[in-house]
């Protein structure tokens, strides 16, 4: 894998900064731009033609918008002028309400992991609902069984079950607050973890609101009451050092994701991640991981482990629940002894229940080391291919991994933080997901361009990605 920045015959590659070894990111040695005028005139034709073939899921969304604000459940869920309506799915596919199939690479941002209607998971839940239950509000030995499971895979002390990743970053950064007796927290700039107020901070900013790279100032919200949060870049450990020095004092914790998958795929430099738990070990902060969307897609154990560097708490949804709301924080004993003697209370009515902790067993089942491995080489392989087409049609894009996730990232170099994120070609970004769309294949809104590899996805099933990539690389070369 190449760290080059693309040249021309005449000009010398820049050398960056090598990337972990246990992720992917490849560059072209070579690539030429894209007439912007062929990417506005494909834009539109292809928005027409999105028009035209989902009038049921526009009919839908209008309907919906008279009950729900945007006609959506969820924002994100929401483009213009309407987003794909969806009536069922199975396995790696979807049905929308127009009747097509369409190949699913969202797959929840990784909730799905396991398959859409996994007959493990089904069969789990529905000997829950037949035979068990779905709610005491009591002990029960369902979430002892799952607490264990997760003690071994992820080698956590102790952990507490939540609904959701907003909810376990929320508690996550209390109990760092109430072990550290200090209220101020880091996160890095331009990522998402959820909905808590002190984390809205600096989410996707504009550039004018941020100031210089160098010195980047934190954007709140004006709906958000946010405390202290002092934004810092990734890959930039001078500066988080240069922040602890200033004022590790008051900071609880660092909060990040050990890999930004908010940003496409951000992978870390070679150490940089080693170098935020030496840096917070230095000034008694705590190192909290967001592994809600790394969790099981990084690997058997979650990207912590996978990379090599232990937080003191590290917080796990999505993927761990068979499509279910299931998530959790846990970490060092020393740190989750709040929760035991009350420094910090945690509470929930549904947390743990025997529903979810069916649907968790289930997941923890299936995936195996081979079964995730399985996949990862199926996303190995199709990244080799796209790379192929990137090289083949000199095209200005690079490709990124990490586990069974991986990503097209309009740029000619690499992606190491926000600001570089927002120097990427945006206008590509939104041909290469529609073109996809109106291919009937669906990636996640927002200019991301992340898929994801299932274990119900088949190589012949990210053919059909690679092909589309194909496709549409000769439409931008003709």
């Amino acid at each position: 894998m190449s760290d080059q920045a693309p040249a021309s015959p005449s000009t010398t590659p820049r050398q960056w900064p090598a990337h972990d070894p246990q992720t992917r990111r490849w560059l072209p040695e070579r690539s030429r731009p894209v007439d912007p005028d062929r990417v506005e005139a494909l834009l539109a034709r292809e928005w027409q033609r999105f028009t035209d073939a989902t009038p049921e899921s526009g009919e839908h969304n209008a309907r919906a918008s008279n009950s729900l604000p945007l006609g959506v459940t969820s924002s994100f869920q929401h483009w213009e002028p309407y987003p794909i309506s969806i009536a069922s799915a199975r396995g790696a596919w979807l049905t929308d309400v127009d009747g097509r199939r369409l190949l699913d690479l969202s797959m929840g941002f990784g909730a799905m992991l396991v398959g859409h209607l996994n007959p493990v998971v089904v069969e789990r839940v529905r000997t829950a609902l037949e035979e068990v239950g779905t709610l005491f509000v009591t002990p029960s030995p369902t979430a002892t069984e799952i607490a264990e499971r997760y003690q071994e895979r992820f080698h956590l002390d102790l952990l507490r079950f939540t609904q959701s990743g907003t909810e376990s970053l929320m508690y996550a950064i209390r109990a760092a607050r109430a072990f550290t007796e200090r209220k101020a927290i880091v996160k890095i700039e331009g990522g998402y973890h959820g909905g808590y107020d002190a984390l809205q901070v600096s989410v996707k900013p504009a550039l004018a609101d941020i100031g210089p790279a160098e010195a980047p100032i934190p954007e709140v919200p004006f709906d958000v009451e946010a405390g202290t949060v002092h934004v810092v870049p990734y890959n930039d450990l001078s500066y988080l050092q240069r922040i602890l020095a200033e004022h590790g004092r008051e900071i609880a914790a660092v909060v990040m994701e050990p890999v930004i998958e908010n940003l496409a795929i951000v992978v870390p430099d070679a150490g940089y991640l080693a170098g935020v738990r030496a840096a917070c070990d230095a000034h008694g902060v705590l190192l909290v991981f967001d592994e809600v969307k790394t969790g099981l897609t990084a690997g058997y154990a979650g990207a912590s482990q996978r990379l090599g560097v232990r937080p003191d708490l590290v917080t796990l949804a999505k993927s761990i629940g068979g499509g279910l709301p299931l998530a959790c924080f846990g970490g060092r004993a020393e740190v989750m002894q709040v929760v035991v003697d009350g420094r910090m209370a945690h509470f929930g009515t549904y947390n743990g229940n025997p529903l979810v902790m069916a649907a968790a067993r289930a997941v923890d089942e299936v995936c195996t080391h081979d079964a995730l491995a399985a996949a990862e080489d199926i996303n190995v392989a199709t990244l080799d291919a796209i790379d192929a087409v990137i090289t083949e049609f000199e095209l200005p894009a690079h490709t990124v991994g990490m586990g069974v996730k991986g990503c097209i990232t309009w740029s000619t170099t690499p992606v190491r933080n926000y600001r570089d994120y927002k120097a990427t070609d945006f206008r590509l970004a939104e041909l290469s997901w529609l073109w996809g769309v109106n291919r009937h294949i669906l990636t996640p809104p927002g200019l991301d361009e992340q898929w994801l590899v299932s274990l119900a996805h088949t190589q012949a099933d990210m053919d059909v990605l690679v092909a589309d990539v194909r496709e549409l690389a000769t439409a931008l070369r003709a």
